[in-house]
């Protein structure tokens, strides 16, 4: 809709007719005097009184109109269209997943049924990607090397799509956790310094890549970036074997300490998921640790139109004064051309 944004300059409409009212008028016996030899040509030229008075109103509605518009201008007029909203200030998350082989392994149960780690993985960081309105959202994914599978991105959906289309295995059987941390730091350190995280999960420990971890972490720590560390996999259970029940621990290749430490560094938290609950558990204190930021912003554009009204006011004067002075100027032309052509 087209709106006024000073509205209070039309306060200003009365103005000359108050100075009008209340001022004295020029005292025109002061000053200087222009002498017309043809005045008196000129003022049979004007007409009648009844003229005079004509011209007079003519002259007082356009300077009337060409006041209107000025103030009109000075309210500065503009269409003003629907509130958009824009993302919040929010912080930079990158998530960093565990394909490893070991994530096959089926010791979560979901509805009373066996699960693999991956699959219980991808439902909780679901979740907890969907509850991040307003952050900005990117994806590793590593084993026997880490590689960037989202970019930091406000489109959560296209995070929650690749990270279900996550396969175990899907680059080795090994885990690259220096790695995993590295190429997360890549993407992190380049973003605003207040807001950046990283959130690992895994159920391993650090046996191949390039990148130590715990050197990657005093590196995070340098760059002001805080790691939340997840180690998943099953507690210490009773299983049935060929030499009976027998208590295994499917869980003795997670490396706490490292992780722990990894937390520790950088200002992060470390969290233990034995089982499904606790996993979603983890991701929401977290959620708790990292707040989700502010409301969007809502804006409505604005378009000028203040130059419209003020053009046509300096058209409409330019105009006025045209017609105005028009026949006096031709009229004397003419008559300073007649005693000449009458002389020849």
């Amino acid at each position: 809709m087209i709106t006024f944004l000073w509205p209070l300059a039309f306060l200003l409409l009365p103005l000359p007719f108050v100075l009008r009212r209340f001022l004295k008028p020029a005292d025109k016996g002061l000053g200087g005097a222009l002498k017309v030899p043809f005045f008196a040509n000129l003022s049979r030229d004007l007409g009648s009184r009844a003229d005079r008075v004509s011209t007079s109103w003519w002259k007082l509605a356009v300077a009337s109109l060409v006041w209107l518009l000025m103030v009109s201008a000075l309210a500065r007029p503009a269409y003003v269209g629907p509130d958009l909203p824009l993302p919040a200030k929010g912080r930079d998350i990158m998530m960093a997943i565990d394909l490893s082989g070991s994530m096959a392994s089926q010791d979560f149960a979901v509805g009373g049924r066996p699960a693999t780690r991956l699959d219980v993985v991808k439902d909780a960081a679901d979740a907890f990607i969907d509850a991040r309105k307003g952050d900005r959202i990117g994806l590793v994914l590593f084993s026997d090397r880490a590689y960037l599978q989202a970019p930091l991105t406000f489109d959560r959906q296209v995070v929650r799509n690749l990270l279900d289309q996550a396969e175990v295995g899907l680059t080795g059987q090994e885990t690259a956790i220096g790695d995993a941390i590295a190429v997360s730091l890549k993407r992190l350190k380049d973003r605003p310094a207040e807001g950046r995280v990283l959130v690992l999960l895994t159920d391993g420990a650090n046996n191949t890549g390039e990148m130590d971890p715990i050197r990657a972490a005093e590196l995070a720590k340098k760059l002001g970036i805080r790691i939340y560390t997840i180690g998943v996999g099953g507690g210490p259970m009773v299983v049935d074997t060929p030499m009976g029940r027998q208590m295994v621990n499917p869980s003795t290749d997670l490396d706490e300490g490292a992780l722990r430490k990894i937390a520790e560094l950088t200002g992060g938290q470390y969290f233990r998921a034995t089982d499904v609950k606790g996993l979603a558990e983890d991701y929401r204190s977290i959620d708790k640790l990292e707040p989700v930021g502010a409301d969007p912003v809502h804006v409505r554009p604005e378009v000028a139109l203040y130059f419209w009204p003020a053009g046509l006011a300096l058209l409409v004067a330019a105009l006025s004064a045209l017609i105005a002075t028009a026949p006096a100027l031709i009229k004397n032309r003419s008559f300073i051309k007649g005693p000449a052509h009458k002389e020849a």
